[in-house]
């Protein structure tokens, strides 16, 4: 069961940040934006209708400290009454913190995960093979790309070695080369957040979590804060042919961001994205427990680079986006069979947890047996427009 309390969900300075989150209330039948603060949690959809509206704003912090709002109550109670399994769906609980934001993700952003989806590659989602091509694989390309550029000519060179050893990749192409891999992982409203069961194809037998930090971008291309995020991806369907990456990320709850939306302020900025160490746990019913522990200053490109490449002439999205900026961890270590590396079970808890962010908290079931997503654009609108906020 996952319980959780302000004290755990909160970044480590507390409310000092500006927080935002979304709320779903029984009254309204739709979701409150809402603002977290040392007194409670407070509605503010009147002045923002949606999260996206306030990301919209020149300084979106600074104009959510104008707005006093309307209190729904203590985050503990909401916290409380999130769980689906434990939810008195006539008092509010917490919904993933993004809103109409596309949700977008970088792939192979890192060199470990890079590493790891090659292999996945050759293994051709078979994970009894994952590792004796793991050791072929590190002793053909190494093991750190950290000090790489992509689309360097040093990288440029590497790539022709790779190419004339017949070790040349997809992967390697978006990990080294100088377009990164960007798509869209979910659709929009999809998302679950902390506290919510979040899915896995039950087809599925080799399949991971994906702690990621997750962007939030503005129409014009401003990055304005920043969220967790688990881009939980299943290794065998992708290991098979990278064309069902869908199908491999895009299922009912397979897409969880949260605690909270943390905006840019004089409390947490990019920098402090670029610097961020995030945390990764997994508790399954059987007793095993996975950790892990990483850092953004290890990503390849860096979290401008990936906006630039993800918003521009080319590509634009009237509503901002939010960017998953790839994962940092790939879990290997061995929980049944000797060789086979981690996949979960039923009921595995996942914590994602960064001291600026907070924590991510969610528990895995199948995508059939998570809540079934029935609150989209079209419902949003109606709810808003009978609220008379828009």
């Amino acid at each position: 069961m996952i319980t959780l309390t302000t004290r755990e969900l909160l970044p480590e300075d507390g409310t000092k940040g500006t927080l935002v989150g979304r709320v779903w209330l029984p009254q309204a039948a739709g979701p409150a934006v809402a603002v977290i603060r040392d007194d409670g949690v407070f509605d503010v959809t009147a002045r923002f209708p949606t999260v996206s509206a306030l990301c919209e704003e020149g300084n979106p912090a600074a104009a959510l400290r104008d707005v006093k709002g309307e209190r729904i109550g203590d985050l503990d109670g909401i916290l409380a009454n999130t769980p689906p399994d434990r939810r008195d769906r006539k008092k509010p609980w917490l919904l993933a913190p993004l809103d109409l934001q596309v949700l977008k993700a970088a792939g192979v952003t890192f060199a470990i995960s890079m590493l790891e989806r090659v292999i996945e590659e050759r293994a051709r989602g078979n994970p009894a093979s994952a590792d004796a091509i793991r050791k072929e694989v590190v002793k053909l390309v190494g093991d750190d790309f950290s000090k790489l550029k992509p689309g360097s000519a040093e990288a440029m060179r590497l790539k022709q070695v790779l190419i004339e050893q017949n070790a040349w990749s997809q992967y390697l192409e978006v990990g080294i080369g100088p377009d990164a891999e960007v798509f869209t992982k979910a659709p929009v409203l999809s998302s679950v957040g902390s506290g919510m069961d979040a899915g896995l194809h039950p087809k599925s037998t080799w399949n991971n979590p994906e702690p990621e930090v997750v962007l939030v971008v503005s129409s014009g291309g401003k990055i304005v804060g920043a969220t967790l995020g688990n881009d939980v991806n299943l290794r065998d369907f992708e290991g098979r042919s990278a064309l069902l990456l869908s199908k491999a990320k895009d299922n009912n709850a397979s897409c969880a961001i949260g605690p909270l939306l943390r905006l840019f302020d004089t409390t947490f900025s990019l920098d402090d994205v670029r610097r961020m160490n995030i945390d990764l746990t997994v508790r399954g019913p059987d007793g095993f427990v996975l950790e892990g522990h990483s850092s953004i200053s290890k990503i390849s490109r860096d979290p401008t680079d990936l906006v630039a490449q993800t918003i521009g002439p080319e590509h634009q999205y009237p509503d901002g986006f939010a960017l998953f900026l790839g994962t940092m961890f790939a879990p290997v270590k061995d929980r049944d069979t000797p060789g086979e590396g981690f996949t979960h079970k039923r009921d595995d808890i996942v914590t994602i947890a960064a001291p600026q962010l907070g924590r991510l908290v969610n528990r895995m079931r199948t995508s059939g047996e998570c809540e079934p997503w029935t609150f989209g654009v079209s419902a949003l609108m109606k709810s808003l427009a009978h609220r008379k906020v828009l």
